[in-house]
């Protein structure tokens, strides 16, 4: 949550902080801000709402604003405090020399507030930040060294941070460090750059280094100095970026969102190209370490993840079963970490996350390394703090996702758990090989039948448009669709705001169809297999309380059609596959859905892309 960008160099800083925050806004956007050096004294320039309202007040003072060369910027995503000027980062001190960003949830803010207040600190906001700026002007008070001052106050906050500081009277100097929240520093010619992602920096450097917890990094122009919190000095590794800044263009869409879903078929190939080669050759996953002895001796797995990414994991649940035949539970990570967690050196756990920053996931994936599981973790960033606790990795390839509504990243991890759910089976050997051909086969065609969808639009956006107007909406499936439901659910209330909700088709009848009447669309996911006519029983259920029934399907069953009021078919595919297909309808019904009701498909109200607090 929340995104951070500082400069120091030789070129005016706000407008490469305003690019940055751009870059940034799927970390939130509740309001923003910037702090800059001018004339030898911090100034503060703050909005809320979206960026735009910052830049009109940049642009009325940009004759002044534009002589500085140092700075830091911020965009929020209310944690503590409602949305406003006041509570918009960066906070000061009192005596305005101290500017600070922050990025997470200071734990014991209460106790540090009112042990500074006792010592004459007066607040002005509601925020948890402001804390850190008095602490650390009370320690700069004490050892005139803002490196030092952050250091000890640091010592004294409890909780996850990621903080740039920069002080009026430590000229050219932004002091930058992270604990639990990620923080990236960029080196340019003659300009050190920070932020809490690769987006905001790559359109001026390519070369990069994650900030490890812990670890305080005080740039100027021309250097850069890492130490640790006992001031150990770190030497820098610096990676180059592999990223462009073409990634974050719309390339002609309308929004990021109907491009990323559209990008679909291509993530497919990327995530299958170089792992599976040839139908008649085993899968080959390289970062991923276990033998046929670890995994014999596994007595089962364990998924964690959040929101979207729980969605996959409850399908790569589905087929890791019934391709390797090793009991599989999946688990929100939220929920995970408040419990007793019994899992062992036998239990393979696997953290699910678009950024491999996601807090209750990084908690849950350590509390289980502590206890010797092996930790698997399937993400679209090989170089996030998940990914480097891993002892085996499958990264997704999924690239730069803006829209905070997750697509291409969870079809990314759909496709990478077939691969991973394959190639455990063919270690042990718990699946047909004529079977096993056929499934390979299918996923190489995948590409084009999801081709085939995008380029058939049309009914999608008709029924969206009759659609638009409704309150509440139901999805529903069995078997390894129902968290295909819960997708297309969650989807639809992101961007559109309609109360949408996915059930097990069997479960409407047990509660849920007491809702039903002729207000009430009825999305039915009926993909030929061993559910369909069930599914096809409980759609005729709900049509008998009047609701409005809509059809996704691969069938070109003549029933359908006196059932169903409106029907989006799709190519036909085996059952096994079909969420990997059937997702991108509903996809698109949710995203013109939205758009109809003139929503902010990118940037939905409360939401943020990368959620690292608990």
């Amino acid at each position: 949550m929340c995104g951070i960008v500082g400069y120091v160099g030789n070129k005016t800083a706000v407008n490469i902080l305003l690019d940055g925050l751009t870059s940034l806004e799927y970390r939130g956007y509740d309001s923003s801000g910037v702090a800059l050096n001018i004339d030898g004294k911090v100034q503060l320039f703050k909005a809320q709402g979206k960026l735009k309202n910052l830049r009109d007040i940049v642009e009325k003072n940009y004759s002044d604003i534009s002589k500085s060369t140092i700075g830091i910027g911020h965009i929020r995503w209310a944690t503590h405090g409602v949305p406003s000027i006041a509570n918009a980062h960066p906070h000061t001190c009192n005596c305005g020399r101290v500017a600070i960003v922050h990025n997470g949830i200071i734990e014991n803010y209460k106790e540090l507030r009112a042990k500074l207040e006792a010592q004459g600190c007066t607040f002005r906001s509601q925020t948890d930040t402001e804390t850190v700026a008095h602490l650390i002007a009370s320690k700069f008070a004490q050892t005139k060294d803002l490196t030092e001052a952050v250091r000890l106050a640091t010592m004294e906050i409890e909780g996850a941070y990621a903080l740039a500081v920069m002080h009026q009277d430590v000229k050219n100097t932004i002091v930058a460090t992270r604990r639990n929240a990620p923080l990236v520093i960029g080196f340019g010619e003659g300009e050190n750059f920070v932020a809490s992602d690769i987006p905001a920096l790559i359109q001026y450097t390519k070369r990069a280094m994650y900030l490890e917890d812990n670890q305080i990094v005080t740039l100027t122009p021309t250097e850069a100095k890492i130490i640790d919190s006992e001031k150990n000095i770190i030497p820098l590794k610096i990676e180059t970026l592999p990223w462009e800044p073409v990634a974050l263009s719309k390339m002609g869409y309308k929004h990021f969102m109907l491009k990323e879903i559209h990008e679909q078929p291509d993530i497919v190939r990327n995530v299958l190209t170089g792992k599976l080669k040839t139908i008649d050759e085993p899968i080959s996953l390289n970062e991923v370490t276990l033998d046929v002895k670890k995994l014999k001796e596994l007595n089962r797995i364990q998924i964690v993840a959040c929101g979207t990414s729980l969605h996959a994991a409850m399908i790569g649940k589905y087929i890791i079963e019934d391709f390797c035949g090793i009991p599989v539970e999946v688990e929100a990570s939220s929920e995970y970490i408040y419990r007793k967690t019994i899992t062992d050196e036998n239990t393979l756990v696997i953290g699910v996350s678009q950024s491999g920053e996601t807090a209750d996931t990084i908690t849950a994936i350590r509390l289980a390394k502590k206890k010797g599981s092996h930790i698997l973790i399937v993400t679209n960033r090989p170089d996030s703090t998940m990914a480097r606790e891993a002892d085996s990795l499958v990264p997704v390839n999924a690239g730069i996702e803006v829209s905070v509504a997750a697509t291409k990243s969870y079809m990314a991890q759909l496709i990478s758990f077939y691969l991973l759910a394959i190639y455990i089976a063919e270690v042990k050997g718990s699946i047909d090989t004529k079977e096993l051909m056929e499934l390979k086969h299918e996923l190489i065609l995948l590409p084009q039948k999801i081709d085939k969808i995008l380029t058939h639009k049309e009914n999608i956006q008709n029924i969206a448009k009759k659609f638009s107007s409704f309150k509440d909406f139901i999805f529903v499936a069995r078997g390894i669709n129902f968290p295909t439901a819960l997708e297309g659910a969650l989807k639809l209330k992101e961007i559109s705001y309609i109360n949408a909700t996915g059930y097990s088709a069997g479960e409407l009848k047990h509660g849920p169809i007491a809702m039903l009447d002729d207000t009430m669309p009825v999305l039915a996911i009926l993909m030929k297999g061993k559910v369909y006519e069930k599914i096809l029983s409980n759609a005729e259920e709900a049509k008998a309380r009047n609701a409005r029934m809509i059809a996704l399907t691969d069938s070109d069953d003549k029933k359908l059609d006196e059932l169903f009021e409106n029907i989006i078919r799709i190519p036909e595919i085996s059952e096994i596959l079909s969420p990997a297909l059937a997702i991108v309808p509903l996809q698109l019904l949710a995203y013109y859905i939205a758009e109809f009701l003139g929503k902010d498909v990118d940037q939905p109200r409360n939401l943020a892309k990368s959620v690292t607090v608990e």
